[in-house]
């Protein structure tokens, strides 16, 4: 069994064993080579601050925002690092990360709370959520979120520049939420659950009296009174309606809906429509 011809088969299997041995240690060597990261090389920090300038001005806003990162890591106790973060966290907003730039603004607000531009900073955190607000057949989350922002600008820096847009802002935002109360109400309505559709009517009144949506509302808890048959309540909606907004569309459908059932605009005082009108 152990002749001529078997020691020459292993000596051929020890040959090529010990050329793919080679070759494996040439390729762990090669891969280690490529693995080689380039030594860490500290940059002044206004040179690493205008290179991220310069990628804002060319609207790279990821390569700006991760510049401006990479001044605060490498210089993190120098005034720049605190600018930069601010930078940062708008690049990622011009570049429509919100998320990024959310976050990046609530680390700034909490390390700076006395910063000059603090209010930038929860200006900007606002837009972040304004900016993301849907269509009111959604979720109204980002309405929510961009509200409560929006009116901590007008609140803690009533006398800031960026109060007064936040106080439009905040305006439309009641408004949108308002709509999605008009919107699934109507909805309850349509399917004749006049209840429920009557606590959404109100919520507007009560919730959102100086948004658009206000003389529907009105019309629309006319109109659900009356299929409860509830004809006072149904009576003075549509005389707060008519008072209120004598011109509005709204106002001479719900006067068709009281003449089709042999009645008149008419405010009673036991109403808790009174009380806000």
């Amino acid at each position: 069994m152990n002749g001529p011809g078997f020691n020459t088969g292993i000596k051929a299997l020890t040959h090529r064993l010990g050329l793919a041995g080679a070759l494996c240690a040439g390729l762990v060597l090669l891969g280690a080579c490529g693995t080689t990261e380039k030594p860490y090389v500290e940059r002044p920090v206004e040179d690493i601050y205008n290179d991220a300038m310069g990628q804002l001005g060319q609207r790279n806003y990821e390569n700006a925002a991760k510049g401006f990162d990479e001044v605060e890591r490498q210089h993190p106790y120098s005034a720049w690092a605190t600018k930069a973060q601010l930078m940062a966290a708008f690049s990622w907003y011009q570049k429509n990360k919100y998320d990024e730039a959310i976050i990046a603004l609530d680390r700034f607000i909490q390390l700076h709370p006395g910063n000059k531009d603090i209010a930038y900073a929860y200006y900007l955190k606002g837009l972040c959520y304004y900016e993301q607000i849907s269509d009111v057949g959604r979720d109204q989350k980002m309405t929510d979120n961009a509200l409560k922002s929006l009116q901590e600008v007008v609140t803690r820096y009533p006398e800031s520049k960026y109060a007064r847009d936040a106080k439009l802002k905040i305006d439309l935002a009641r408004d949108h939420l308002a709509g999605k109360e008009m919107e699934i109400g109507r909805y309850y309505l349509n399917q004749k659950q006049y209840l429920a559709a009557i606590g959404r009517f109100r919520a507007v009144i009560e919730q959102y009296q100086v948004t658009t949506h206000v003389p529907e509302a009105l019309h629309r808890l006319t109109e659900a009174y009356l299929g409860l048959g509830v004809k006072e309540e149904a009576q003075t909606a549509a005389a707060v309606l008519g008072y209120n907004y004598p011109g509005s569309p709204w106002y001479l459908d719900s006067y068709a809906l009281l003449e089709g059932v042999d009645l008149r605009p008419d405010k009673k005082s036991s109403s808790w429509l009174s009380k806000y009108f």
